[in-house]
């Protein structure tokens, strides 16, 4: 069956996949090139955004502390958190003692399993009971950005198979050489949850920093964590605050909206998203809030009138949020958005 793609999540996919396809597999001699920036937030916080030369979906924040390292969110493979290590001494020495998984999905917590006894990886209760049955590597986003990747090497060799053009060939075997690589990472991971859970607010002290995580309702998922540094006034929002539209297919969406409304009462200047560039526009809240409010009336509408949730996704309209995400162009909605919402309203 053929997945549909919306509009206001076709650019975040496209951009997704395309990293992905342009990467090149390298031989046993060859050196890769860096597979992250390193972007400076404030004293020692940075911000590890991928360059494409290895494929990391997330981005990840780092917190350098007196004597160790926090860490918030570990991508989307074994291959993609080691290399964050390996990198990470190019700005300290200090070792790594802490892990945040901001939620449970496999692109911000695959790469769990790399880190030893000296580590804490540190979520929410939900996330921990996620991530302990397996639950990031099954589901919708799964399905969408790891599921087809057999598919999409099968479909790449048949037009390789049938292309006689020598130039064509040779990109094809290089795009299928990439996907098999891509594969052989995401084959390696075991889902591994957090040492450590909490439900509500945990605080670590490290020297003279103050890190607070909060869970204050669900959105993204049921056990969305925000990292909040107070003095620094800086807040990682994982996937349920991005400046673009999240993936929606385990959100909650009669919650999401309020859960928004209590990150409104701490101090940050600036939000580190689990995708996308850093932004300190506060109003960015409210858009998503009117987004997902009037996606929610919208989904429960369709139910009512009886249509069925691919109906839905292509009569829903929501083009008048167009001015504060550029990427929906046309009317239609997030198929697995509505099957999640369908699901919702069938409780």
């Amino acid at each position: 069956m053929r997945r549909a793609t919306t509009p206001r999540i076709a650019l975040a996919l496209v951009c997704i996949l395309a990293g992905i396809a342009g990467l090149t597999a390298l031989g046993p001699s060859q050196q890769r090139a860096a597979a992250f920036t390193f972007n400076k937030i404030a004293d020692n916080v940075y911000f590890a955004v991928g360059t494409g030369a290895l494929t990391v979906f997330c981005n990840a924040a780092i917190i350098i502390n007196e004597n160790d390292v926090l860490l918030v969110d570990t991508h989307v493979s074994p291959d993609a958190a080691q290399a964050l290590l390996t990198e990470l001494k190019s700005i300290t020495n200090k070792p790594v003692r802490y892990v945040v998984n901001t939620h449970y999905h496999f692109d911000h917590s695959s790469g769990n399993q790399i880190y030893g006894p000296n580590v804490e990886i540190i979520g929410h209760d939900f996330t921990r009971e996620k991530l302990t049955d397996g639950s990031s590597l099954r589901g919708a986003g799964y399905e969408r950005y790891i599921g087809t990747v057999p598919g999409t090497i099968a479909r790449l060799q048949k037009q390789r198979d049938t292309t006689t053009d020598a130039a064509a060939k040779a990109t094809l075997n290089q795009r299928i050489a990439a996907q098999e690589e891509f594969k052989r990472q995401t084959d390696t991971i075991r889902a591994t949850p957090p040492t450590v859970s909490f439900d509500h607010t945990m605080t670590l002290y490290r020297g003279g920093r103050e890190i607070r995580l909060y869970f204050v309702g669900r959105a993204h998922t049921g056990g969305d964590v925000f990292v909040f540094l107070p003095k620094e006034r800086v807040l990682v929002s994982g996937d349920a605050l991005q400046s673009g539209l999240p993936f929606m297919g385990d959100g909650f969406f009669a919650d999401w909206p309020e859960t928004l409304e209590k990150l409104k009462a701490l101090d940050f200047d600036v939000v580190l998203p689990g995708h996308g560039a850093p932004f300190r526009d506060r109003n960015r809240i409210t858009y998503l809030q009117a987004y997902m409010r009037d996606f929610w009336v919208k989904v429960q509408e369709q139910k009512r009138l009886g249509a069925t949730a691919e109906e839905a996704a292509r009569r829903i309209d929501m083009r008048s949020h167009a001015a504060h995400f550029p990427a929906i162009t046309a009317a239609g909605a997030d198929i697995d958005g509505v099957r999640r919402a369908y699901e919702l309203l069938g409780k």
